[in-house]
């Protein structure tokens, strides 16, 4: 159920930043919500155009910031828009709301696993065939660990569409890329570009 929950918010995640894209920002930039404003990094600064592009292999012909309220959190946005929109790259940054970005990780990708595993275990033998196929679906779409990232970084989606998260310090960052259908690549494509921009925040 931990699981489950923490899924959905991640998804909401990649919901809210689709729906920033296409509404553009749901906020003035300047904007400042307290204290968290010191703490706040610019996404649009972490890649530069031509990194983008030298990834995606397409030239970006606009950066569009864009603030988006999360679960807890304020996802600062920039979508760097490619020739080809299908193309673009979503980055996002978290700013801290009602709890800090980390105590944020910690309840999506830290819910108490072991306790979930073993009520799992337990009711393995009564579930239905029908529980058995949710829980594959449920399964293959749990985040995954990224190696070599950041202090920890997951790999949360499905064959369709996905997002790398990275754990830096106190604040963590979101990026998806476009236009790719094989998921090992998209994978491939988003550390590279994280590992740039993880090295300005």
């Amino acid at each position: 159920m931990k699981n489950k929950l923490a899924g959905s918010l991640l998804c909401a995640l990649l919901l809210a930043s689709a729906l920033a894209h296409a509404e553009g920002p749901r906020y003035p930039a300047s904007q400042a919500d307290g204290p968290a404003k010191q703490s706040r990094i610019d996404p649009c600064s972490l890649l530069t155009s031509a990194e983008v592009a030298a990834v995606q292999g397409e030239p970006v012909q606009q950066t569009k910031p864009s603030n988006q309220p999360g679960t807890g959190l304020l996802m600062l946005q920039c979508l760097f828009h490619t020739t080809r929109p299908t193309k673009s790259v979503s980055l996002a940054v978290a700013a801290p709301a009602s709890m800090s970005p980390r105590a944020f990780w910690r309840k999506q990708f830290h819910p108490g696993q072991d306790a979930a595993k073993e009520k799992d275990s337990a009711g393995a033998e009564k579930k239905s065939a029908i529980e058995r196929k949710e829980q594959e679906e449920e399964e293959s779409t749990k985040p995954r660990v990224i190696a070599g990232l950041g202090d920890e970084a997951y790999w949360v989606g499905g064959p369709i569409a996905g997002a790398l998260y990275v754990l830096k310090g106190n604040t963590f960052l979101r990026i998806s890329v476009g236009g790719i259908r094989e998921e090992p690549v998209r994978i491939e494509k988003s550390k590279a570009l994280a590992r740039i921009a993880i090295k300005r925040m």
